[in-house]
Formats: C-alpha cells, structure tokens, sequence
C-alpha cells in the first residue's frame, strides 16, 4: 500500500516562471487617506502605469499582508475607459503583487491616458516586476 501524497499548492505561472499560489491575503484599498499615504511613499513610473508603495507603520491595522489600489483619473477618459484600464491594473496586480508583493506594504496603481488600456499584457507584466524591484531596493546614500 503506497502512502498518499500530500497536496501542494498550486502553482502560477508569471512571466514564464512558476511560482507558487498566494499565500498570504490580499486586499483592496478602499480609504482616502490610505491613497493619500501612498501618494507620499515611493513611486516608480512606467509607460502603462504609475506604481506607488509605501510600508504600513507599526501602529497600523495590519488586518492583512498586502493591500493594493487602483486608480484612473478621467484624464484616462469616460467611464468605460477607466474600468478597462482599472480592470488591466487589477489582473497584472492579481499575477505579479501576489508573487512578488511584500508582506506589510500598499500598493497603488494608476492609470495612464491611452498606455494602460492598449499596452500588451506581457510587457506591462514585466513592467509590474520591474517597478516592484526597484521600488524594493534601498536606496543610494546620496553624496
């Protein structure tokens, strides 16, 4: 009698690689100031986006891991525009800030004019793990 094997979690494939399914929570933010925090943290500019990220202080709710915004201005255009450049920011950040995302930190993505509704997938995937490294690596002492 062979023993069962035991489950192990799913794995996700991002930009190729496989890595495994999230493993902690992920939420959305839905406060102003949570928004207005972001706006005062690190950002990384991209052709279809804008990444903000800052670090939730201790004395915060840490109610979960990560928690991720969405934005588009209506300089993005009317409303249908928005939601699909909202509904992009919200499937790169489903493939990439779960692998990628760190514990304790928000993240903010906004939406560009005509780049975020028209860019291949693809490259805004890679664009979402480049913005995230090097918004993660510290930063030069200046001289």
């Amino acid at each position: 009698m062979t023993p069962p094997e035991t489950p192990q979690a799913p794995e996700i494939q991002v930009a190729g690689i496989g890595v495994p399914a999230v493993s902690f929570s992920v939420s959305t933010l839905r406060k102003r100031s949570d928004f207005l925090l972001a706006a005062r943290a690190k950002r990384q500019a991209m052709p279809g986006f804008i990444l903000q990220a800052r670090q939730r202080r201790a004395d915060e709710p840490a109610d979960t891991d990560i928690r991720i915004g969405y934005t588009c201005s209506k300089k993005v255009g009317n409303a249908v525009a928005r939601n699909r450049a909202k509904r992009r920011l919200r499937e790169i950040a489903r493939a990439v800030i779960s692998a990628q995302g760190k514990s304790g930190w928000d993240y903010v993505l906004i939406g560009r004019r005509v780049e975020t509704a028209t860019r291949n997938y693809q490259v805004m995937l890679q664009d979402l793990e480049t913005a995230i490294d090097k918004i993660h690596q510290p930063r030069k002492p200046k001289k």
